[in-house]
């Protein structure tokens, strides 16, 4: 009965420290906002050092699952606002705080429970986050503090397998401490120096001892889980900083040894694979840690000797990457090569452009050993390494992704390097399917999935060539000629009987290049050249698959994300000249797509729950992405295709509606994708083509009118703002018609659009009252974060139904408690202060203001 009482009393009191004082609604789940703000009248509580005593008390002497929670209560009591008191007052605070720490890692034995341990690191983080290095070393008892947290880091990242998601607090705790030390002005010492390396050699030497544990007992891989790596690297990096020489030699001894038994068992005569598979990640590690220390350049104060120390480092990965290259094809080890291009991202980010003098100390080693003497020696060493991933590592997904990725982010700002490229790449681009780079293959081996790294290998070769190419069109035609080649081959193979999987492979891969060339031409010059290109000698292949495979998703989804592509007016590339039609052309043939799409993907009827996404929904939402741009991109004069007796416009919006009836309401807002290009496409629509939404049957109409009611409210803020964009489009609409109405009768012929929507409003009046009454409700009672988006339909719709206001208003403010009416009803006389009656345009900014 009394530890029932125990545990209710410390949640009531973590509750208390856990409340948001100041109603900043930050997330619960993230661990940055780190200040409690207590109120003022709770000072005293907090002065009396009882208080912090009898939670460490409380700690002490509970069983763990009640220990947890008062070590939960320390942490806040760590986090408390720095105001709350006086200098003198936060020092003896401070104090109290540092005691209870000694104290627990005096007495460890309740922190091998993991919640007690989990709490216990992020009281740690705390103390640091809340209080200065200048405070912390001004404690009585800092310096035996230090040794026992130290201590205590220690053996925590020796027992590499236990609570990862705990070592981040103390890796906090040690990155924060070691960035402060330039900042600290007391004469005191923070024995950061004596510490710190120890920090660093204890992370290095545990995870290479992990590595053969790892791997004879078949264990789950720490460098697997790259998310956790890359961000205790990334702590790890500032703290080996602190007496960086130290940790260098350290680590330069590890390499040059595990390298030489990695060359030994190479060339032993009877090689033992798990050996040199313990080796190899024994290395992915040692070059992960070089690429880290490198990064951390940019987060210290960094000294000539510290990039001569880089450089030490850095010829070692040099070297390594030179004997993983000379075993291909026979072996290659795919941890390693991750961590070698990450490595090589770091080292560009560090040392490669104009953010740096290239006279940096760290090319001294590097120019001795391997001749490298500046950073254009080092681009060259880079593409050489990606040419080699991509020939001969082009099976391994993992690899040859994360080297194209490196190969789009080389692409931007550095043109000094482009012959090296051409050179390297232009030749082998002649033969896409050939030896060269099996990853651009379409044999018989070869999956659909397996195409996807295509587009990113195809926009930064596009961004790399182009800078040279310019406008040239004969150029032009020849970087496209394997391109040319293929389309005609399956131009020929789709007017003969054909070879339905050679056929699809050809062209899911084809869609995919052009697809990352598209990406990569973002001015008016170089796109037309590729609109001259394709249209209309190869658009018609693509419309013909699409009639073709409706059914295949793997087939479809790369063709039409290359539509929609072209469709993008990103940087105004799609600006043709005055007297060129193509922009009429081009949304012509994307009318065609779509509505071919369509048409077929609604022919499927009823599909079950875990079909309805890959085989219909996610096609649609492609085809609302790419209408949406097309409507948005301000390249084509809509009035044009009713002018000369053009269906395609009609079509494509028929098509919307068709698609957008199969779908339930339900399935709009649950895919994330789906909602995301229906409700942007919606708001264009509502913008610019209110004529075509009041001549939609009653069902249709009523449908997104319940889309947009039922997406006010949802989380997703993109989704939430189209809906309410959309609403102030209809009510303006319908609010203009009504103006117009009451004047002449030429008016009201000009006013016929909005008759329909008008008798549609009358015979559904519900339908708009629901929307105010959502908006208001969000408003009053939730977490409302667009308040401007959802001032701008609200006047309207109070507007066309004062009435009903009044109603909702009055219902509103009786729900509230005694003491509370008066002040929402005050509110409610701010909100229409200065408010006119009829006039939506004129009073729409003081309405937003109020």
């Amino acid at each position: 009965q009394q530890q029932s009482l125990a545990v209710q009393l410390l949640k009531l009191v973590l509750n208390c420290l856990n409340f948001d004082f100041i109603g900043n609604s930050a997330d619960e789940s993230a661990d940055d906002l780190c200040t409690v703000q207590i109120p003022t009248n709770w000072r005293t509580i907090f002065l009396e050092p009882e208080t912090l005593d009898l939670f460490f008390d409380l700690y002490h002497s509970l069983p763990p699952v009640l220990s947890q929670l008062a070590l939960s209560c320390l942490v806040q009591f760590a986090s408390t606002r720095r105001s709350l008191f006086s200098n003198p007052e936060r020092a003896k605070y401070l104090g109290n705080l540092t005691r209870g720490v000694k104290q627990i890692l005096e007495n460890p034995q309740g922190l091998s429970d993991p919640g007690n341990y989990h709490e216990f690191c992020r009281f740690l983080a705390r103390l640091k986050t809340n209080y200065q290095l200048g405070e912390l070393v001004m404690v009585k008892d800092y310096p035996e503090v230090i040794q026992l947290i130290a201590n205590f880091t220690i053996t925590s990242l020796q027992h590499w397998e236990f609570a990862p998601n705990s070592v981040h607090y103390l890796l906090t705790l040690w990155q924060r401490l070691v960035a402060s030390v330039p900042f600290v002005k007391t004469a005191e010492p923070h024995l950061l120096d004596t510490y710190a390396p120890e920090i660093t050699k204890a992370y290095i030497t545990s995870r290479l001892e992990c590595v053969p544990v790892v791997i004879r007992d078949g264990l789950e891989d720490p460098l697997d889980d790259t998310a956790t790596v890359f961000q205790q690297l990334e702590q790890l990096c500032t703290v080996s900083r602190c007496e960086y020489e130290k940790t260098c030699t350290l680590l330069v001894q590890l390499f040059d040894q595990n390298a030489q038994n990695y060359q030994k068992l190479l060339h032993s005569t009877s090689r033992n694979p798990i050996e040199i598979t313990v080796q190899e990640g024994r290395l992915a590690w040692l070059v992960y840690f070089v690429g880290a220390f490198v990064a951390g350049r940019l987060t210290y104060t960094s000294t000539d000797e510290h990039d001569a120390m880089d450089g030490e480092l850095s010829c070692r990965v040099f070297q390594l990457i030179s004997l993983m290259d000379a075993q291909l094809p026979q072996s290659s080890n795919e941890k390693v090569e991750l961590a070698i291009l990450w490595f090589m991202d770091q080292f560009r980010k560090t040392y490669v452009g104009d953010q740096l003098q290239h006279t940096s100390k760290v090319y001294a080693r590097m120019s001795e050993v391997l001749g490298i003497t500046d950073d254009n020696h080092v681009l060259e060493r880079f593409m050489t390494k990606i040419v080699t991933n991509l020939k001969y590592r082009g099976r391994c997904e993992p690899v040859i992704s994360r080297t194209l990725q490196f190969l789009n982010d080389l692409s931007v700002g550095y043109p000094f390097n482009l012959r090296f490229v051409e050179h390297l790449t232009f030749h082998t681009l002649l033969f896409p399917q050939s030896k060269h780079f099996p990853f651009l293959g379409s044999g018989g081996d070869c999956r659909l999935s397996d195409l996807r790294c295509r587009t990113v290998f195809y926009t930064a070769l596009t961004r790399l060539l182009m800078v040279d190419l310019g406008e040239d069109e004969e150029e032009f035609e020849n970087f496209m000629l394997p391109l040319t080649v293929s389309f005609e081959s399956v131009a020929r193979i789709f007017n003969s009987s054909f070879e339905q999987e050679e056929a699809k492979r050809l062209l899911v891969g084809l869609a995919r290049d052009l697809r990352g060339i598209a990406c990569a031409l973002n001015t008016k010059s170089s796109y037309s050249l590729l609109f001259g290109w394709l249209y209309p000698a190869y658009i018609s292949v693509l419309q013909r698959a699409i009639e073709l495979w409706y059914r295949e998703p793997a087939c479809t989804t790369p063709i039409l994300k290359l539509m929609a592509e072209f469709m993008q007016n990103r940087s105004q590339r799609l600006n043709f000249d005055g007297s060129s039609p193509n922009g009429i052309l081009l949304f012509r043939e994307a009318s065609k797509m779509i509505c071919t799409y369509g048409n077929q993907i609604l022919s499927l009827g009823t599909l079950s729950k875990d079909q309805v996404y890959p085989l219909k929904l996610k096609g649609i939402s492609i085809c609302y992405s790419a209408l949406k741009s097309a409507l948005c991109g301000n390249y084509v004069s809509f009035g044009v295709f009713k002018l000369y007796g053009d269906n395609h416009f009609d079509n494509v919006l028929q098509a919307f509606v068709k698609m957008l009836l199969s779908i339930s309401h339900s399935d709009l807002l649950q895919y994330r994708k789906l909602s995301q290009s229906y409700y942007p496409l919606l708001e264009c629509l509502t913008q610019d083509h209110m004529s075509f939404i009041t001549s939609l049957e009653p069902r249709a109409f009523f449908y997104i009118l319940t889309s947009i009611s039922e997406g006010l409210t949802a989380v997703d803020t993109i989704v939430s703002s189209s809906c309410c964009a959309s609403l102030d489009y209809i009510v303006t609409y319908l609010f203009k018609h009504l103006s117009k109405g009451k004047k002449t009768p030429r008016c009201r012929d000009i006013s016929q659009d909005g008759q329909r929507l008008l008798h549609f409003m009358q015979q559904n009046p519900d339908v708009l009252q629901q929307m105010m009454s959502i908006l208001l409700n969000t408003i009053i009672f939730e977490d409302c974060r667009n308040q401007w988006s959802v001032s701008r339909p609200l006047l309207g719709l109070i507007l066309l139904n004062e009435k009903y206001f009044s109603e909702l208003r009055a219902t509103l403010i009786t729900s509230q408690p005694d003491s509370k009416r008066e002040v929402l009803d005050q509110c409610f006389r701010n909100l229409m202060e200065g408010v006119e009656q009829n006039l939506l345009v004129k009073n729409r900014d003081r309405y937003v203001h109020n």
